[in-house]
């Protein structure tokens, strides 16, 4: 199924539950705005999706005390089903429509899928809490909504590896969104909008395929750059101090190099 196919598909069902989705993400926003819908795509084709996702072995490994997942974006490596799907989402009627139902002007997809694409969590892996970089690759445009579909069939809210935000920081409570099949989330990336993914404890593999939209303003008057800045979960002062201590020695060198030393890996370049 071709992209434009799938898109008037997720864009069919958002206006259905327009209404509700703006009520939701309304009563979020003054911590980190965020939503969920379900049953997003017709049953089969959701399948398919899941169906086309690579063997972990076939991604790339991401293992560190910030995070342990896999992830990929060079999508001409894999199934085409997997490319469609997720260029769906930066159909430019869907792009608005998710506009207007948060309530934000002038944004923008990201062709190049700089940290999006697919991603894959197995048993033991984990993302631990943390803010996404606040830029695009090229640092001109404002990271300003991170949109996740879920595609495990039947995974079990007991599995773990689902969404968590903590939108009054991390001395306190997360909200979960749990990463059901066929459920795409939302939320909104500034700079206070901590989140993790809880560590996956069942079998099998949730798989999710994500995208980011941009903006040439920031999402909040106060938003700042920033790299990606990780930090433990609550209770792990030690781990904590490190996570911190690298995203401060990471923001030195930022300071230094612009766009850093090397070039980010995760992203889709199309020539290649």
């Amino acid at each position: 199924m071709e992209r434009k196919a799938i898109a008037d598909l997720i864009l069919k069902r958002l206006q259905e539950e327009k209404e509700r989705l703006k009520q939701q993400f309304a009563e979020s926003h003054s911590g980190i705005g965020h939503l969920y819908i379900d049953n997003l795509l017709p049953e089969t084709l959701a399948h398919a999706i899941h169906e086309a996702f690579p063997k972990k072995e076939q991604m790339v490994r991401k293992k560190t005390l910030r995070e342990y997942k896999y992830i990929a974006a060079q999508m001409d490596q894999y199934d085409p089903l997997l490319e469609e799907a997720i260029y769906a989402f930066q159909d430019k009627r869907i792009v608005v429509l998710v506009g207007e139902i948060c309530g934000i002007e002038g944004l923008e997809p990201d062709e190049n899928l700089y940290a999006g694409g697919i991603s894959l969590m197995a048993k033991d892996n984990y993302l631990n809490p943390h803010l996404d970089n606040s830029h695009d690759k090229d640092r001109d445009r404002w990271r300003i909504l991170n949109l996740l579909f879920y595609v495990t069939p039947n995974w079990q809210d007991a599995n773990g590896g689902h969404l968590e935000v903590w939108p009054e920081g991390l001395d306190h409570p997360q909200v979960t969104i749990h990463s059901r099949f066929n459920r795409l989330a939302i939320m909104a990336t500034h700079n206070a909008s901590w989140h993790s993914v809880s560590p996956v404890v069942g079998e099998g593999d949730r798989c999710c395929v994500s995208n980011y939209y941009f903006s040439k303003r920031p999402l909040r008057q106060d938003d700042s750059f920033h790299v990606t800045s990780f930090r433990a979960r609550p209770g792990n002062k030690f781990k904590d101090f490190v996570l911190d201590s690298d995203t401060k020695l990471r923001m030195i060198l930022r300071k230094v190099f612009r766009k850093g030393i090397r070039e980010n890996p995760h992203q889709y370049k199309k020539d290649q």
